[in-house]
C-alpha cells in the first residue's frame, strides 16, 4: 500500500530483495506541458536528481523535497524523493536512479508523475503535494532561443556514489582500508548541511567539549536532531580516534549503543554526526546535586542493564568483536526515556574471533575505570571491560564516583569501601540516599553483587557479560561469593605516563 505519507509492505521473505532489482510501478498525469518541453524535461530531470541526491546523502530519514521554478503557466515545479531508512546512502541513490530511467522511457512532458518500488519512489508535480520545508531549490532555466532538443535530454544523471562536491573534498587515502572507504563513502554528510544545521557551530548549540574536540547540537532540513563531534584541528590522536570510530562504529547496530549517521571529510573539518540523544550523558544526573533525585531505583535498573546488554552485543554478539576500553558514566547517553546508549569508541580495539587478549604500551583511559591489568601492564580484554562495568555499577547504586572517592579523606577508594560494608553486612548503609523511597532491597543487594564479581582483582573470575545479563535477568541465577576487588590508587597510576580520557 502506498500513499504519499506512508507506505505499507508485508512479505514472507525475512530479507525484501536488492533494492536494485525489485518491480518498479509507474503512474503519471495525462496532461502534457504545451510550450518550452525541452527545458521542461530538463528541468523536471535536474530537479528530480537533485532531490534524490539530497534524500541518499544528506538526509538520515532517506527524504528530501524540491522546487524548482519554471515559467507563467507553470511557475513551480515540486518533487520528493524518498528511501526506506534501512537503505545506505549508495543503495538508496541506485534504486532512485533505477526509478529515474523511467523519465525519457515514460514520462516526456508529462505535468506530473510517479515512479515506486518497495525500498524507493520518487515523484514531481507542477502543484505543491507536501507539508513541509523545501530542501531543494533550483532557479528558473534561461530562457531558450534554440529549436527544443530531442527528448533524451531528459535522461536524469544515474549516481552511485555521494556528489562529487563531497567526495572530491575527501583524501581517498585517509583509510587504507578499502572496506573502510566505502563505509564512509555511504555516510558522508557535507559541510554546508552540518553549517546550517548547528547554526554554523554557534556556541549556543554546544552540548560540551570532549577530549579531542566539542560537540554540538543540530536540526537538519528533514526536522532530524543530530549531535555533530567536532574534532580538534590541532588534535593528531583525534585523527586516530576519528578513524577508529568510523571503522567499528559503522558496522554496528544495537539499542543500547548510539547511532553513527554520518562523517564529513571537508575544508579540513573532521565531522562525526550521531543520533541526539536528549538526555545528555548519565554522569550529567549521577553525580548532580539536584538531578540525581532524578534516578530512581527503576531507572537505575533499566540503564545498568541496558550497558550490561551493549557490552554483550560488543563481545560476543555483534559480527565484531569489540573491546570498549573506556567504559565510564560520561560516555553512557540517555535517550529521552533515560534507556543507554553506550558512547565514544575511539579507543576500543577490535578482536579476532580466537583473540582473548591484547597488550598496549600506551596505556589510555580514564582513572577509577582501568582494570588493574591494564593499568600496571596495558594489558586489555572483554574482562577489562567487565571491570569498568562493576565500577559504574557500584557508583549507580551509591552515587559516588570511584576518582573522587579516592581523592576524599576517605583512606580507601570506593570499591574497598564498599567491600569492606560487603564483609560487614551493612553495605546498604552505602546506597544513594534519594533512592530510600523506591528501591528494592533484593534488587539494590544483587547489583552490588554483581558489581563486585566484575571488580575482582583477577580477570579469569571475572564474569563474561552474557553472564552479567543472566544475572540481573533472573533471581533464579545463583552468584558465586567475590573475592576482594583489586585496589586502586591514583598516586600510583600517575607515576605510569598514563593519559586518562
Amino acid at each position: 500500500m502506498y500513499y504519499d505519507s506512508c507506505t505499507l509492505h508485508y512479505s514472507n521473505a525475512s530479507r525484501d530483495p536488492a533494492p536494485v532489482a525489485a518491480r518498479t510501478y509507474r503512474f503519471w498525469e495525462y496532461t502534457n506541458v504545451t510550450s518550452e518541453k525541452s527545458q521542461f524535461n530538463s528541468l523536471v530531470a535536474r530537479l528530480v536528481n537533485a532531490t534524490a541526491d539530497y534524500a541518499a546523502y544528506n538526509s538520515t530519514r532517506r527524504y528530501a523535497s524540491g522546487e524548482a521554478d519554471f515559467d507563467r503557466e507553470f511557475p513551480k515545479i515540486y518533487s520528493w524523493a524518498q528511501c526506506t531508512p534501512d537503505l545506505t546512502a549508495v543503495q538508496c541513490r541506485q534504486c532512485l536512479a533505477k526509478n529515474m530511467v523511467l523519465l525519457p522511457e515514460y514520462f516526456v512532458d508529462s505535468t506530473g508523475a510517479r515512479a515506486l518500488q518497495v525500498r524507493c519512489s520518487f515523484r514531481y508535480q507542477t502543484y505543491s503535494f507536501f507539508d513541509g520545508p523545501v530542501m531543494v531549490r533550483l532557479p528558473a532555466p534561461a530562457p531558450s532561443t534554440e529549436a527544443p532538443a530531442p527528448a533524451p535530454a531528459a535522461v536524469p544523471t544515474v549516481l552511485t556514489s555521494p556528489p562529487a562536491a563531497a567526495a572530491s573534498t575527501r583524501d581517498p587515502s585517509y583509510f587504507a582500508d578499502e572496506e573502510d572507504n566505502e563505509n564512509v563513502d555511504s555516510m558522508l554528510i557535507d559541510i554546508s548541511t552540518l553549517r546550517v544545521a548547528t547554526g554554523d557551530f554557534a556556541d549556543s548549540n554546544k552540548l560540551g567539549d570532549g577530549g579531542f574536540g566539542a560537540v554540538y547540537k543540530g536540526i537538519l532540513p528533514d526536522g532530524d536532531e543530530i549531535a555533530v563531534k567536532r574534532l580538534s584541528k590541532s588534535s593528531t590522536q583525534g585523527v586516530e580516534e576519528l578513524k577508529n570510530e568510523l571503522s567499528l562504529v559503522a558496522k554496528l547496530r544495537h539499542k543500547n549503543l548510539v547511532t553513527l549517521l554520518g562523517v564529513c571529510l571537508e575544508q579540513q573539518e573532521r565531522l562525526l554526526v550521531y543520533e541526539f540523544v536528549p538526555n545528555r550523558s548519565l554522569d550529567l544526573f549521577l553525580f548532580d546535586s539536584e538531578k540525581h533525585v532524578e534516578l530512581d531505583w527503576e531507572k537505575r535498573y533499566k540503564i545498568i542493564n541496558g550497558v550490561a546488554r551493549g557490552l554483550q552485543y560488543l563481545h560476543e554478539d555483534s559480527q565484531l568483536r569489540v573491546v570498549h576500553r573506556d567504559l565510564k558514566a560520561s560516555n553512557i547517553l540517555l535517550d529521552k526515556d533515560m534507556n543507554p546508549k553506550i558512547s565514544d569508541f575511539g579507543i576500543a580495539r577490535l578482536f579476532a574471533q580466537d583473540q582473548t587478549h591484547g597488550i598496549t604500551n600506551r596505556v589510555i583511559g580514564s582513572y577509577g575505570y582501568m582494570a588493574p591489568e591494564y593499568v600496571m601492564r596495558g594489558n586489555y580484554s572483554v574482562k577489562s571491560d567487565s571491570f569498568s562495568f562493576g565500577v559504574m555499577v557500584l557508583e549507580i547504586v551509591t552515587g559516588k564516583k570511584n576518582n573522587d572517592y579516592s581523592n576524599s579523606k576517605e583512606s580507601q577508594d570506593l570499591l574497598n569501601a564498599i567491600w569492606e560494608r560487603w564483609m560487614a553486612r551493612t553495605v546498604l548503609d552505602m546506597m544513594d540516599p534519594s533512592m530510600n523511597a523506591s528501591f528494592s532491597e533484593s534488587g539494590v543487594l544483587r547489583c552490588i553483587h554483581i558489581g563486585l564479581l566484575c571488580v575482582q582483582e583477577n580477570p579469569a573470575d571475572r564474569p563474561l557479560m552474557s553472564s552479567v545479563v543472566m544475572m540481573l535477568g533472573s533471581d533464579t541465577v545463583s552468584l558465586s561469593a567475590p573475592s576482594r576487588p583489586a585496589f586502586y590508587a591514583k598516586k600510583a597510576s600517575n607515576n605510569l605516563g598514563i593519559t586518562s580520557t
